[in-house]
């Protein structure tokens, strides 16, 4: 019998669950259990749990079959509970560490009191972290162990399971357990608290509170479910009524119970507006009702609330609460002042129109901070020709860029009139980065965030850790841009989980593929060979892709590979595709070396997706096209020879050289062995690749761009788009050896 049960429920989670496992998992404390709920969460929250269940036998895994909500969800978990004490953590949140250490010495000192109690600290996303306002209620004072009548001002806690450590037997004894619906912690909470005999505090943080800026918190949500509340507390004073031995606390109930009610009638966020004043009958109702004889009313705003709501007036309530709105807009007129300025910046001509209607059948298209026609929008671009040509597509531009732009693509430069016109009237949006911080989303603009790789490196919010790459970032601009998404496509579960955390915002993840990668799946012989010849590859040659990542910490490029040296060592049968920054210098030997075509600058071409085709092998470092070559199951060989700087500068999400998709180098000499030895090709290599790809290459299997317009585009239902081919099934393009079999065959 563990000392703990953590009873850990999960619906929707996967951006936060590993941090929150990964919390309990890593106390130095480890007589405990995880009791993990996977309440039929749609997302990958169920396998995230399943793939800890495996590698850590005090985790124990628990799937619903249908969704029930977090009250029953905890419920589940409690039935399975094995533990002296129960803990119930939220799947968003995570314990601080020493956090059992310190509750079990607690209760090992107050000799195994019913509750303990400790504190919690609200973290945002902007790295603030802020303890518990009323934390002065923790304070460790003799006696140490008391009942709630010695410091009844604990109720004024905010009612939450998650801060307490419960003796199992003695919530069996008295047969707590959550209710359905919002609100599920005021019943449990309110009667766990009054019914227990001996009560304990712990002066310390043992829970981070996740303040998600949006989504997540079902409480911010704008519901009818808001009336939730009031059978909450009819299940209270009933509770109460069944114990006549606890009587004497219905004074502090029923303010706790006003108080309550009063919180969800001022957040604005939470009741329709036409259920407002039904909300507010509702709740006279309930004051009339329970008003326990002799009750005095707090003073203050709080007591003319409450005075309000005992004479059932709510349009006095109304013009008390616009009071407080015009005081709060005084105060926000600051900052009215700075938009303001920024939409003049905006211009008149945009101003006019965003007065308009918007354009049904326009989509605006940009990739790389519109300096190309490329990557996903590219890929969603073309086949949006193909499935709905009555949709004009317009591409931005830099200015300078117009080179880039291919034969017969429809563009606007940016900052242009054209430009402003096409952002203010355009239906859809798609971009893989964030367009600039003055546009405007409209209400009826669809934004597409494609995004352009899957991430390695620290990406989003959690770049605040690394400043010497982010640069000075503001990312409160930065979520701003994030909140116009509607959309965010992602390749892999993997993206799926880092986006959602990175980028807080409240889009839909579309876990479709990449529509860039469509090709890597689709391609023929013959495309394979076209895109060879295109570089002038021999159908002998062995061509190695070399694509280097930048670092954003080095104001200047640092070759990593001598190309000279390098190229001599592999011979005259290999080709060195090179794509990246590596042509700043120049000598004799590597102009000889360019004239014999061993090796071929392919920096400015326009489509890397082609680039892989023709290659019959990767050579990356920390670059994101690792990701995507794996859908090609060709050959991948990673040179990192800083991997610990970069690591340490930029920050990353696993460890590449403990998990690689092939052979691995830290210098220029080992990566030519690698080369010329055959290990770039061998079963080993294979074997890494093979569970590479079984991690990141969920989604990718040709049809990305399809499932992308039939849904957004046009409207048709998830549930009708081609389910995703399973990775044992796929058929890759042929490589250059078999391209070449193939077409002498025929």
């Amino acid at each position: 019998m563990p000392r703990f049960t953590l009873v850990v429920p999960a619906y929707k989670v996967q951006g936060y669950l590993r941090a929150c496992l990964d919390s309990i998992l890593e106390q130095d404390y480890g007589d405990f259990e995880v009791v993990a709920v996977d309440d039929c969460s749609p997302d990958a929250s169920g396998e995230i749990l399943d793939r800890y269940a495996a590698r850590d036998d005090r985790v124990r895994v628990l799937h619903l079959p249908q969704n029930v909500g977090l009250g029953r969800a905890r419920n589940a978990g409690l039935k399975q509970a094995r533990g002296d004490y129960v803990l119930f953590l939220d799947s968003d949140d995570t314990l601080t560490p020493g956090s059992l250490s310190a509750i079990a010495e607690r209760l090992d000192a107050t000799g195994d009191p019913e509750i303990l109690i400790y504190d919690y600290a609200r973290t945002y996303w902007d790295g603030r972290v802020l303890r518990n306002q009323r934390a002065d209620l923790l304070r460790e004072r003799e006696p140490a162990v008391f009942p709630l009548d010695e410091r009844p001002e604990l109720l004024d806690l905010l009612q939450i399971v998650w801060n307490k450590a419960y003796r199992r037997d003695f919530v069996e004894k008295h047969g707590f357990e959550f209710p359905p619906g919002y609100y599920e912690d005021a019943p449990w909470t309110f009667c766990s608290l009054i019914t227990a005999g001996r009560i304990t505090v712990l002066d310390r943080i043992c829970v981070h509170y996740r303040q998600r800026r949006q989504g997540g918190n079902i409480l911010r949500t704008v519901s009818r479910k808001h009336f939730d509340v009031f059978d909450q507390y009819e299940r209270v004073f009933s509770y109460v009524a069944e114990h006549p031995e606890l009587d004497r606390w219905r004074p502090h109930l029923f303010r706790k119970m006003v108080d309550h009610y009063i919180t969800i009638l001022d957040r604005p966020g939470r009741l329709p507006r036409s259920a407002r004043s039904e909300f507010f009958r509702r709740a006279a109702e309930d004051y009339r009702r329970r008003k326990p004889e002799g009750f005095v009313r707090p003073g203050g705003t709080r007591g003319q609330k409450f005075r309000l709501i005992a004479l059932g007036s709510y349009p006095a309530m109304a013009g008390l609460k616009t009071v407080s709105r015009t005081r709060a807009t005084l105060r926000r007129r600051g900052g009215e002042r700075i938009r303001g300025a920024r939409r003049q910046i905006i211009g008149a001509h945009y101003r006019a129109q965003l007065r308009l209607p918007l354009d049904e059948d326009l989509a605006v298209f940009s990739a790389y901070w519109s300096r190309s026609h490329a990557c996903n929008p590219a890929a969603i671009d073309a086949e949006l020709a193909r499935l709905a040509p009555n949709v004009r597509r317009v591409w931005v531009f830099r200015a300078g860029e117009a080179h880039r732009i291919p034969e017969g693509v429809d563009a606007v430069r940016l900052g242009s009139r054209e430009y402003w016109t096409a952002m203010a009237r355009a239906k859809y949006l798609v971009n893989n980065v964030n367009f600039g911080d003055s546009i405007v989303k409209r209400e009826g603009q669809v934004h597409i965030q494609t995004h352009h790789g899957t991430p390695l490196k620290s990406m989003g919010l959690d770049q605040r850790d690394y400043p010497g790459s982010a640069h000075g970032m503001d990312f409160e601009k930065l979520l701003a841009r994030c909140d116009r998404w509607d959309y965010s496509l992602s390749s892999n579960r993997y993206s799926t989980a880092i986006w959602e955390r990175v980028y807080p915002c409240s889009y839909t993840s579309l876990e479709t593929g990449y529509p860039r990668n469509d090709i890597l799946l689709n391609a023929t012989a013959e495309d394979v060979l076209a895109a060879r010849r295109e570089l002038g590859l021999a159908d002998g040659t062995t061509a190695v892709l070399y694509t280097p990542t930048h670092r954003e910490y080095e104001s200047a490029f640092v070759p990593r590979l001598d190309l000279v040296r390098f190229a001599g060592r592999l011979g005259p049968d290999t080709t060195l595709l090179v794509r990246g920054h590596y042509f700043y210098a120049s000598s004799p030997e590597l102009a000889a070396l360019r004239a014999d075509g061993r090796i071929v600058d392919v920096s400015a071409h326009p489509s890397v997706e082609r680039l892989y085709l023709a290659a019959d092998a990767l050579v990356t470092d920390y670059s994101s096209a690792m990701f995507d070559y794996a859908n090609l199951d060709r050959p991948i060989v990673i040179y990192a020879p800083d991997w610990e700087i970069y690591k340490a500068v930029r920050g990353t999400y696993f460890d590449l050289l403990q998990e690689p998709p092939g052979a691995v180098a830290t210098s220029q000499d080992e990566l030519a062995g690698i080369l010329t030895s055959g290990a770039w090709n061998d079963s080993a290599s294979a074997e890494l690749r093979a569970a590479f790809r079984e991690r990141f290459c969920d989604f990718d299997d040709g049809r990305a761009a399809e499932r992308v317009v039939r849904h957004i585009f046009l409207g048709e239902d998830l549930d009708a788009l081609p389910p995703i081919v399973p990775l044992s099934e796929r058929r890759p393009a042929p490589t250059p050896p078999q391209a070449v079999a193939s077409v002498e065959t025929v």
